[in-house]
């Protein structure tokens, strides 16, 4: 009984495929003479092909949302709690598609494609380095449009994603308005002050101080790795909330025998736990394309870079259902309902509703369960 309520509950073993363009000319107007990023799918694409869902992944993440690519792989894909037979986002009735992005962070952990700094320029047989042209989250959005057309998909039942996810949300809202039938943004907006601008370099400035940077041409030697971890620490941190780390840490020290009024290099237990992780996750990435996705998301949040979706939000459209974690510092609360209520000014059928976590932003990953009635219900209507 056991075996088979996980079988009904999952999308089981998934394949990652490969989606290529040859001379992908940017939102800034620069050329790739070849740009490749991975997708997989979870469901079955109805015959008439008006039961897609797209789910753009957030920052540091990839296209992998749900299933196992095998038996023996530790934890699923980020929102495996709502996608899959009977979940929220069900794929009895629905065709899932997530999609690698360009610059995407994960180069190195054997699965992820993706087209960027650490790629091979074919003009010269090397990477790419600093000579990769910036991107934005409009190419995001364009190469995802590209694979939908070549999949024969011309109208999307839903685009549902969270932090840089749901900004690609709005921006598939507002550059294909006949296309997108609704969207669901999990914590995240189409705009930001400028302190978002500082904040994202904070995790991007470690890296060029590192020593082994070299100007982005370290490949084949040292790279900068301490800076990466450095950036991945920041960045964890930014989404983590006091509640939570008081929680999980409070005061402690790392090393009961090492207390840190001894030595400087003694550390609290949230400081070293928190390295930790963020090595981790730096372990996986390039740390060149740290670089170029905190500059994509940076554009974004200032509205420029070919952004599609008007200061007003009058150019959105689509059914919107807009999730928002209470203590989520990047994105807060009062942000999201600004947004919501620009868009039902317009005449636009958007709704709010807040997660009540203690997580702040990694809430939208580690605690999404808590939305599905919501997400559900939304997408059913």
């Amino acid at each position: 009984m056991e075996t088979s309520s996980v079988v009904k509950t999952s999308v089981g073993i998934v394949r990652k495929q490969s989606f290529h363009l040859e001379n992908y000319i940017t939102v800034g107007g620069r050329k790739l003479r070849e740009a490749s990023i991975g997708w997989e799918s979870y469901g079955t694409l109805n015959a008439a092909k008006s039961n897609a869902i797209l789910i753009p992944h957030y920052f540091s993440g990839n296209s992998h949302a749900a299933g196992k690519y095998r038996e023996d792989d530790a934890l699923p894909g980020y929102w495996d709690s709502i996608i899959g037979p009977g979940k929220a986002i069900d794929t009895n009735k629905y065709f899932v598609i997530g999609v690698d992005s360009l610059t995407n962070l994960n180069t190195k952990d054997g699965i992820t494609i993706t087209t960027g700094p650490s790629s091979i320029n074919p003009d010269s047989g090397k990477p790419y380095g600093m000579t990769f042209p910036v991107v934005t989250l409009p190419d995001f959005v364009r190469l995802q449009k590209s694979l939908l057309d070549q999949l024969g998909i011309t109208r999307l039942h839903a685009v549902i994603g969270c932090s840089m996810g749901a900004q690609q949300a709005y921006e598939w809202a507002a550059a294909y308005p006949d296309m997108v039938d609704r969207i669901v943004p999990i914590s995240g907006v189409p705009s930001q002050k400028a302190y978002a601008l500082v904040m994202i370099e904070s995790w991007a400035a470690p890296v060029r101080l590192d020593r082994h940077w070299n100007n982005g041409n370290y490949y084949g030697g040292p790279e900068p790795a301490a800076g990466a971890a450095l950036g991945y620490y920041n960045l964890l941190i930014d989404s983590l909330h006091p509640e939570l780390i008081a929680t999980l840490y409070g005061h402690a020290a790392a090393d009961s025998g090492l207390a840190p009024l001894d030595a400087i290099d003694h550390q609290f237990l949230c400081e070293s736990a928190l390295k930790t992780q963020a090595a981790l996750g730096a372990a996986r990435a390039d740390p060149n394309h740290l670089l170029y996705m905190a500059r994509a998301c940076q554009l974004f949040i200032a509205g420029t870079s070919g952004c599609s979706v008007d200061p007003s939000l009058k150019n959105i459209r689509a059914k919107t259902l807009v999730i928002q974690v209470r203590t989520d510092l990047i994105f807060p609360s009062a942000d999201a309902r600004v947004v919501v209520a620009k868009l039902k000014e317009n005449g636009t059928d958007a709704e709010f509703h807040e997660l009540d976590s203690s997580g702040g932003h990694l809430a939208i990953v580690n605690e999404i369960h808590k939305a599905s009635n919501l997400i559900r219900s939304f997408l059913d209507r």
